[in-house]
C-alpha cells in the first residue's frame, strides 16, 4: 500500500505548522492573550493594526484624536461657523521580518522522525517568539532595555523596524515614596497602595480639557472604567509585605475574584484589584539602576489605559502571520528549521506626549538578594 509523505516545505507542512506555531504563541504570550485586541479602537493597552497583513508597504499610519472643546450653543443662536474641526496627530509605525531558527543536527544524533522533530520545534520556537514578544513590548512600554539580566536582546538594544524606544514625557511618570525624580529614589521609595491612589487620580484628571492635553482612555469593562498595571514581581513584593491601611490584600484580592466573573482576558492571572486596578505582576517588567548614586535597585512598572501601545503584522507571504521554512544542510544529513514573521511594535504618543499610560518608577530590591 502506498503512503502519503508531507515533504520538506510542502505548501500544505507549511501552512499548517505557520498557524499551529503562531497559535501555540498566542497561548503562550503573557500580552498577546489578555491585553491585545484587533478590533477598532480596541479596549485593551495593545491595539493590533492588520492592514498590513494583505496589503503591501512597510509603514501603516494611523490617528490619534483629542476631545472636543468649544462651548455650547444654546436656544436659537446662530449655529453657522461655530464647529469645531476634529484634532488630530497623525503617527506611524514601521515593520520588518523577525526570524528564529533551530538546527537538529545529524540524522545519528537525531533518531527521531522528522514529525517529531517538527512537533518538537514548534514547541520550543513558540515558547521563543511569546518570550521575544513579550520582552520587546515590556521594552517599548517602558521606553528602555533597562538591566534586566535574562532578556534575549542585549543591553545595548534600541529597538527594531526603525521605531524607537521613547522615554516617558514628565507629564506620564511618577515615581514612588516622596522621590521627585529617578535620581531621587531610595530605598523607602517602594511600591505602594498610595502610589497607586496618585495613579489613579493621575489617570482621572489630566487632559480632557481646554489645554490641548490627550486624556488617558480608560479601558471599559461592562461600563465599568478599569486600568491595568503590570508591576516587577520585586515591586509586588514589596507591595504584598507593605501595610495596606484600610484596603486589606484579602480585599484586593476578593474584588478581582468577583470581576473575573465579567470573563474578561485583563482578569486573568491577575494578583486582585484597587480602585479599578487591575493588578498584574511580571518577571520582565524593565529593571534599571538609579538613586543619588546611580546604583540603587529600581524598576518602572506600567499603568495602562486602552490604546497605550500599538502593534502591527504582515504576512511573510504564506497568506499567515508566522512563515515556516525547513531546509537539508550537509549535504541533506542535517535539517534546519526556520520561522519568521513581520510585525512592528511601539508606544502611542500625541504630539510628543504619551497617549494612554503612565511609568511608575520605585526602588525595588530581589527581597533574597544579600543585605
Amino acid at each position: 500500500m502506498s503512503q502519503t509523505v508531507v515533504g520538506l516545505n510542502n505548501p500544505i507542512a507549511v501552512k499548517r505548522w505557520s498557524a499551529t506555531l503562531f497559535t501555540d504563541m498566542a497561548k503562550e504570550s503573557y500580552w498577546g492573550a489578555r491585553f491585545s485586541s484587533k478590533s477598532p479602537d480596541a479596549p485593551t493597552p495593545i491595539q493590533v493594526l492588520t492592514e498590513l497583513e494583505s496589503e503591501q508597504g512597510d509603514t501603516i499610519t494611523y490617528d490619534l484624536f483629542g476631545q472636543l472643546t468649544q462651548k455650547p450653543v444654546y436656544g436659537d443662536a446662530i449655529r453657522r461657523g461655530k464647529e469645531e474641526a476634529l484634532k488630530s496627530f497623525t503617527d506611524k509605525l514601521q515593520i520588518d521580518q523577525v526570524w528564529c531558527g533551530v538546527n537538529a543536527g545529524g540524522r545519528m544524533s537525531r533518531k527521531r522522525t522528522l514529525h517529531d522533530l517538527r512537533s518538537i520545534a514548534r514547541r520550543k520556537m513558540a515558547e521563543w517568539w511569546a518570550r521575544w514578544s513579550d520582552e520587546v513590548i515590556f521594552i517599548y512600554g517602558a521606553g528602555m532595555r533597562g538591566i534586566n539580566e535574562d532578556f534575549i536582546e542585549g543591553l545595548d538594544y534600541a529597538g527594531f523596524a526603525g521605531n524607537a524606544l521613547t522615554a516617558p514625557d514628565s507629564d506620564h511618570v511618577l515615581f514612588g515614596g516622596d522621590a521627585t525624580s529617578d535620581s531621587t529614589l531610595g530605598t523607602d521609595d517602594k511600591m505602594s497602595l498610595a502610589l497607586i491612589d496618585r495613579a489613579v487620580t493621575k489617570a482621572q484628571t489630566m487632559g480632557g480639557g481646554s489645554d490641548g492635553k490627550i486624556k488617558m482612555r480608560p479601558i471599559r469593562i461592562n461600563g465599568e472604567t478599569r486600568w491595568v498595571m503590570v508591576m516587577h514581581s520585586f515591586q509586588e513584593h514589596d507591595l504584598r509585605t507593605a501595610s495596606s491601611g484600610t484596603a486589606t490584600w484579602l480585599d484586593i484580592q476578593k474584588a478581582a475574584a468577583a470581576a473575573q466573573g465579567q470573563g474578561n482576558p485583563i482578569y486573568t492571572g491577575s494578583m486582585g484589584m484597587y480602585r479599578g486596578v487591575v493588578l498584574h505582576s511580571h518577571q520582565s517588567v524593565v529593571r534599571f539602576n538609579s538613586g543619588t548614586d546611580g546604583l540603587q535597585p529600581c524598576a518602572r512598572a506600567q499603568f495602562l489605559g486602552a490604546q497605550s501601545m500599538v502593534q502591527a503584522f504582515g504576512s511573510p507571504g504564506s497568506g499567515l502571520r508566522f512563515d515556516w521554512n525547513e531546509e537539508t544542510e550537509d549535504r541533506g544529513n542535517q535539517i534546519a528549521i526556520g520561522s519568521s514573521t513581520i510585525m512592528g511594535l511601539k508606544k502611542t504618543q500625541y504630539k510628543g506626549r504619551d497617549f494612554s499610560g503612565l511609568a511608575l518608577d520605585t526602588y525595588a530590591k530581589d527581597p533574597n538578594a544579600a543585605p
